[in-house]
């Protein structure tokens, strides 16, 4: 029996001054992740207030929590790893919701 997709969202403790390093370690990680058996994306997320308690977030999509799992149990990735305090979950989608907007052709609904 197959599974639904599961997003994984991470939460990431970067002190203000260490975005470089913790940039270049999360694509170091993300390097070893994307060639595991059902990884489907990753992106990662800046806060856009410098004091947020969670300065980046990662959000990727999996196809099964099993794969995940099996991923980040690998040493290969164990070594790849930030040092940053973290907050990971497994999260399946319940509803989306778009902007009617979104379906409205270019330029639809301007006035001038």
């Amino acid at each position: 029996m197959r599974t639904e997709p599961v997003l994984l969202i991470n939460s990431f403790e970067v002190p203000v001054g260490e975005d470089r390093a913790f940039i270049r370690g999360w694509e170091r990680a993300r390097d070893v992740l994307r060639t595991q058996p059902g990884y489907v994306s990753a992106t990662l997320h800046r806060s856009i207030t410098p004091d947020a308690e969670f300065r980046f977030v990662n959000v990727a999509l999996w196809e099964s929590p099993e794969d995940f799992r099996a991923a980040t149990s690998r040493p290969k990735f164990r070594d790849a790893a930030s040092p940053y305090r973290f907050h990971a979950g497994l999260y399946q989608v319940v509803t989306t919701d778009e902007s009617p907007k979104a379906d409205a052709p270019a330029g639809a609904g301007r006035h001038g």
